[in-house]
Protein backbone atom coordinates (compact mmCIF):
# COMPACT_ATOMS: atom_id res chain seq x y z
CA UNK A 1 0.00 0.00 0.00
CA UNK A 2 1.19 3.38 -0.49
CA UNK A 3 1.70 6.32 2.55
CA UNK A 4 1.70 10.37 3.13
CA UNK A 5 5.09 11.32 5.19
CA UNK A 6 6.28 13.95 5.99
CA UNK A 7 9.18 15.55 8.17
CA UNK A 8 8.29 15.32 12.14
CA UNK A 9 9.80 18.26 13.13
CA UNK A 10 7.91 21.29 10.91
CA UNK A 11 4.63 21.15 12.68
CA UNK A 12 3.01 23.00 9.46
CA UNK A 13 3.36 19.80 7.42
CA UNK A 14 2.28 17.60 9.98
CA UNK A 15 -1.06 19.35 10.25
CA UNK A 16 -1.22 19.34 6.46
CA UNK A 17 -1.06 15.54 6.33
CA UNK A 18 -3.73 15.25 9.23
CA UNK A 19 -5.74 17.38 7.71
CA UNK A 20 -5.52 15.74 4.08
CA UNK A 21 -6.37 12.53 6.04
CA UNK A 22 -9.16 13.76 8.12
CA UNK A 23 -7.42 12.36 10.84
CA UNK A 24 -8.37 13.39 14.36
CA UNK A 25 -5.22 14.44 15.87
CA UNK A 26 -5.63 12.79 18.94
CA UNK A 27 -4.90 9.43 17.82
CA UNK A 28 -0.87 10.09 16.76
CA UNK A 29 0.98 9.10 13.82
CA UNK A 30 3.80 6.43 13.60
CA UNK A 31 7.32 7.61 13.07
CA UNK A 32 9.34 5.59 10.81
CA UNK A 33 13.22 5.44 10.78
CA UNK A 34 16.47 3.83 9.29
CA UNK A 35 18.08 3.30 12.57
CA UNK A 36 17.05 3.42 16.23
CA UNK A 37 19.50 6.15 17.26
CA UNK A 38 17.58 8.41 14.82
CA UNK A 39 14.56 8.06 17.50
CA UNK A 40 16.10 9.14 19.74
CA UNK A 41 15.16 12.46 20.03
CA UNK A 42 11.20 11.55 19.93
CA UNK A 43 11.64 8.14 22.52
CA UNK A 44 12.93 7.37 26.16
CA UNK A 45 15.63 5.57 26.12
CA UNK A 46 15.54 1.92 25.51
CA UNK A 47 17.36 -1.17 27.48
CA UNK A 48 19.38 -3.45 24.91
CA UNK A 49 16.36 -5.83 25.07
CA UNK A 50 13.86 -3.27 24.09
CA UNK A 51 16.49 -2.11 21.40
CA UNK A 52 16.63 -5.65 20.01
CA UNK A 53 12.71 -5.68 19.67
CA UNK A 54 12.43 -2.51 17.92
CA UNK A 55 15.37 -3.47 15.62
CA UNK A 56 14.73 -7.26 15.07
CA UNK A 57 14.32 -7.88 11.23
CA UNK A 58 11.10 -9.88 9.88
CA UNK A 59 7.57 -9.09 9.54
CA UNK A 60 7.17 -5.03 9.87
CA UNK A 61 6.21 -3.92 13.68
CA UNK A 62 4.89 -0.49 14.76
CA UNK A 63 5.80 -0.32 18.46
CA UNK A 64 4.79 1.91 21.08
CA UNK A 65 7.80 3.32 22.84
CA UNK A 66 7.35 6.43 25.63
CA UNK A 67 7.57 9.35 24.16
CA UNK A 68 10.08 11.89 25.66
CA UNK A 69 8.63 14.51 28.05
CA UNK A 70 8.59 17.22 25.51
CA UNK A 71 6.81 14.91 22.61
CA UNK A 72 4.87 16.77 20.26
CA UNK A 73 1.17 16.33 20.83
CA UNK A 74 1.17 16.26 16.96
CA UNK A 75 3.03 13.75 16.45
CA UNK A 76 2.33 11.02 19.57
CA UNK A 77 -1.89 12.35 19.71
CA UNK A 78 -2.99 12.29 23.62
CA UNK A 79 -0.56 9.05 24.40
CA UNK A 80 2.22 8.72 26.38
CA UNK A 81 3.93 6.84 23.67
CA UNK A 82 4.90 7.79 20.55
CA UNK A 83 4.50 4.74 17.86
CA UNK A 84 7.86 4.01 15.80
CA UNK A 85 9.14 1.64 13.14
CA UNK A 86 12.38 0.59 11.90
CA UNK A 87 11.53 0.33 8.12
CA UNK A 88 13.22 -2.14 5.93
CA UNK A 89 11.64 -0.93 2.33
CA UNK A 90 14.21 -0.40 0.53
CA UNK A 91 13.22 3.38 -0.61
CA UNK A 92 11.96 4.40 2.71
CA UNK A 93 15.20 3.60 4.59
CA UNK A 94 16.77 5.26 1.60
CA UNK A 95 14.66 8.42 2.47
CA UNK A 96 15.11 8.46 6.10
CA UNK A 97 18.97 8.08 5.85
CA UNK A 98 18.72 11.14 3.54
CA UNK A 99 16.67 13.22 5.79
CA UNK A 100 16.23 11.48 9.07
CA UNK A 101 12.92 10.34 10.73
CA UNK A 102 9.42 10.81 8.72
CA UNK A 103 5.55 10.30 9.82
CA UNK A 104 4.54 7.52 7.77
CA UNK A 105 1.10 7.18 7.36
CA UNK A 106 -1.32 5.59 4.85
CA UNK A 107 -2.39 7.24 1.71
CA UNK A 108 -5.93 7.41 2.46
CA UNK A 109 -8.55 9.71 4.19
CA UNK A 110 -9.36 8.28 7.13
CA UNK A 111 -11.91 5.19 6.54
CA UNK A 112 -11.13 4.51 3.03
CA UNK A 113 -8.69 2.21 1.95
CA UNK A 114 -5.51 2.94 1.61
CA UNK A 115 -4.60 3.44 -1.99
CA UNK A 116 -2.72 0.23 -3.71
CA UNK A 117 -1.25 2.09 -6.88
CA UNK A 118 0.37 5.86 -7.37
CA UNK A 119 -3.13 6.53 -9.61
CA UNK A 120 -5.11 5.77 -6.54
CA UNK A 121 -3.09 8.38 -4.44
CA UNK A 122 -3.13 11.08 -7.27
CA UNK A 123 -7.29 10.22 -7.73
CA UNK A 124 -7.54 10.60 -3.74
CA UNK A 125 -5.61 13.67 -3.63
CA UNK A 126 -4.53 15.02 -6.52
CA UNK A 127 -2.61 18.67 -6.54
CA UNK A 128 -3.28 18.90 -2.80
CA UNK A 129 0.12 16.55 -1.74
CA UNK A 130 3.35 17.83 -3.13
CA UNK A 131 4.58 14.78 -5.49
CA UNK A 132 4.35 11.26 -5.48
CA UNK A 133 7.69 9.29 -5.07
CA UNK A 134 7.76 6.29 -7.27
CA UNK A 135 9.21 3.09 -6.41
CA UNK A 136 8.46 -0.42 -5.22
CA UNK A 137 5.95 -1.41 -2.70
CA UNK A 138 6.87 -4.24 0.32
CA UNK A 139 5.36 -7.57 0.37
CA UNK A 140 2.95 -6.63 3.29
CA UNK A 141 -0.41 -7.37 2.75
CA UNK A 142 -1.96 -4.50 5.15
CA UNK A 143 -0.87 -2.38 7.60
CA UNK A 144 1.99 -3.51 10.42
CA UNK A 145 1.07 -4.89 13.31
CA UNK A 146 0.62 -2.85 16.18
CA UNK A 147 2.47 -3.72 19.85
CA UNK A 148 3.60 -2.19 23.08
CA UNK A 149 7.40 -2.46 23.89
CA UNK A 150 7.14 -2.47 27.20
CA UNK A 151 4.55 -5.34 27.75
CA UNK A 152 4.44 -7.04 24.59
CA UNK A 153 0.72 -6.51 24.16
CA UNK A 154 -0.72 -6.11 20.30
CA UNK A 155 -2.68 -3.06 19.83
CA UNK A 156 -3.50 -4.20 16.28
CA UNK A 157 -3.27 -7.27 15.17
CA UNK A 158 -1.41 -7.87 11.29
CA UNK A 159 -4.45 -6.99 9.07
CA UNK A 160 -5.03 -8.15 5.22
CA UNK A 161 -6.11 -5.28 2.85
Amino acid sequence: MWGLGCLPDHPDAVRRLLDLKRRDPDKGLILIAARYEDLQPYIQPLNEEQQAKLESPGEPVTWLVPAVENASVLLRGTHATQAVRITRHSLCRALCLEVGPLVSTSANPEGAPPAKTSEEVEEMFGSTIDGIVEGPLGGASGPSEIRDLLTGQVIRPVQAT
